[in-house]
């Protein structure tokens, strides 16, 4: 096989396997962006930097001034357009966001490709192993580690039954949460009176037990309790 063969063949396989696995990770998670997508972005990236590095080769003939070989423009232009494609995957659901790990995965997914394009080997195979440690193992290490759940909570009243604000504070004390951001409302038929506000607990347990207190409080119209936070 000749020898500029194998200089394309190994950055463009070392590609393809590496965004295949980042890309499986995502895939078995059930996200968007997930197998394919991880590929031919690896894939793409290293072709573009390939197609740099080798300049000399497809502009051979053309007048020495109108051959500029600068690799880095090439690789700012590939992680500018990569940025459309991350927002993409980044979906808002009311107040909580997902998406913004296959987003970060696809960014370095994109960068993988560059270095293994030009040939940095190393480097981007250690970063593909961090990769999927990171997006692996750190998720069983997230799902262990003691983490603040928030959510908005929206507590309407028959205006005739109110709770005042310090017995609604004391209820969800007691109920084990934190409460923060109070603020008020009045219906238009001025018939209900409603309390918003954020409340945080260390015990998502906590959430399931004021649903059932609240289920049972007279006046009570109508309550949401919704997470907020990021989605994987």
């Amino acid at each position: 096989m000749p020898e500029d063969w194998i200089q394309i063949i190994v950055p463009l396989g070392s590609a393809w396997l590496a965004g295949s696995l980042i890309g499986l990770e995502r895939s078995y998670h059930g996200r968007p962006a997930g197998f394919r997508t991880h590929a031919l972005v690896c894939i793409a990236s290293a072709l573009l930097m390939l197609a740099t590095v080798h300049q000399s080769e497809w502009t051979e003939g053309l007048p020495v001034e109108a051959i500029t070989t600068d690799p880095t423009r090439m690789a700012q232009g590939i992680m500018t357009g990569i940025g459309f494609l991350g927002a993409g995957v980044i979906i808002q659901e009311g107040l909580t966001v997902h998406g913004l790990t296959t987003a970060a995965s696809i960014w370095i997914t994109s960068a993988l490709g560059i270095m293994f394009g030009v040939g940095y080997y190393l480097p981007a195979i250690i970063t593909t192993l961090i990769v999927l440690i990171v997006l692996s193992f750190f998720r069983w290490v997230e799902a262990r580690l003691p983490t603040q759940l928030v959510l908005q909570h929206v507590l309407r009243f028959e205006r005739s039954r109110l709770m005042s604000e310090r017995e609604v504070r004391d209820m969800l004390e007691a109920q084990g949460f934190e409460v923060s951001k109070f603020g008020f409302s009045l219906s238009p038929d001025r018939a209900c009176f409603e309390y918003s506000m954020l409340i945080s607990t260390l015990n998502g347990d906590n959430v399931e037990r004021l649903s059932d207190v609240l289920r049972g409080t007279p006046g009570v119209v109508s309550f949401r309790l919704v997470p907020l936070g990021t989605g994987n």
